[in-house]
């Protein structure tokens, strides 16, 4: 593959020519701040936090949707482009609600860690926010739409499994906001509960339900499991605390890992030392059921039973 060479931050770096130069960026081990993209996802350049300077250019760049070029020369923090990411990050958090504290996702959310390394505070304004509506009808999914910046990160990963594709956007404007099917309740739509959506989540928009309630991200180790139900092999973190095992999250799902429900629940009953009662959608409302009946093993059970007997 041909390859080309430029400058990032006074520093030379040759990458392939199809590179990005936020790709490129992240060879060097310098994070360009980034919301809404990621590598697994089509590049929609929609959150704007990773511009760039390019020298020559009169505009500021989406690094993560502009290609290298030969002889480029980007600075990744200069004065414009830091005043530039705080004026974005402020219109963010003015949308936003101020939860921090209490926030599920505090201390994995990249909206904090971008106000907090920028220095952009939550402010008092007159101006309209999003409206509090908080999605609680799954047990798995929790979706809180004031805490939802529209990267869009959770619509692109839904629909790259093809029967699923329940999330898009809605509305226009002010008023654009991601749906669910018909603008439906996650347990009234077709969400197969996969986590998806989830995993990719920026902000705390999206939460794992099972694991609210539980120590704080700080306060658990995580050890990279692979779930063993099927060939594709998706991957889980286990949550750890004073060597307990208290909880699985899904990782974002990589190529060919779909991610899915039974996965998920197998996961856990297998690694979590106590398990929540699982839950099934019937008739388009969740059900509490057994255990067999959630992993799919009813028939093995009862054959089990009765041989025993």
């Amino acid at each position: 593959m041909e390859s080309v060479t430029l400058t990032i931050n006074e520093q030379q770096v040759t990458v392939p020519a199809d590179y990005s130069i936020l790709e490129a960026a992240e060879s060097m081990d310098i994070d360009i701040p980034a919301l809404c993209y990621d590598s697994s996802l089509e590049v929609v350049g929609s959150c704007r936090l990773c511009v760039v300077e390019i020298e020559g250019s009169d505009d500021l760049k989406a690094s993560c949707a502009t290609t290298v070029a030969e002889g480029m020369v980007v600075q990744t923090e200069s004065e414009k482009v830091v005043s530039t990411r705080k004026e974005i990050l402020q219109l963010l958090l003015d949308n936003h609600v101020n939860d921090c504290l209490v926030c599920e996702q505090a201390g994995e959310c990249l909206l904090q860690d971008y106000a907090y390394r920028y220095d952009v505070k939550f402010r008092e304004h007159d101006g309209e926010t999003r409206e509090r509506i908080v999605d609680t009808s799954s047990p798995y999914i929790l979706r809180d739409e004031a805490k939802c910046i529209l990267c869009g990160k959770c619509v692109r990963v839904c629909e790259q499994v093809s029967e699923r594709q329940v999330l898009t956007f809605a509305d226009r404007g002010f008023e654009t906001k991601i749906a669910a099917d018909a603008d439906m309740t996650l347990e009234e739509s077709g969400c197969v509960s996969c986590n998806r959506c989830v995993s990719v989540c920026p902000t705390g928009a999206l939460i794992d339900k099972r694991n609210m309630e539980k120590p704080r991200s700080w306060e658990v180790e995580k050890e990279a499991i692979t779930c063993n139900v099927c060939e594709h092999g998706c991957e889980f973190n286990l949550l750890k605390k004073d060597g307990k095992n208290i909880g699985v999250e899904a990782k974002a799902p990589g190529e060919g890992r779909p991610l899915c429900l039974k996965g998920r629940l197998w996961t856990e009953f297998e690694n979590v030392e106590e398990v929540e009662e699982p839950y099934l959608k019937k008739d388009g409302k969740f059900v509490a059921v057994e255990w067999k009946e959630a992993l799919e093993l009813e028939e093995v059970m009862d054959k089990l039973e009765n041989s025993a007997n």
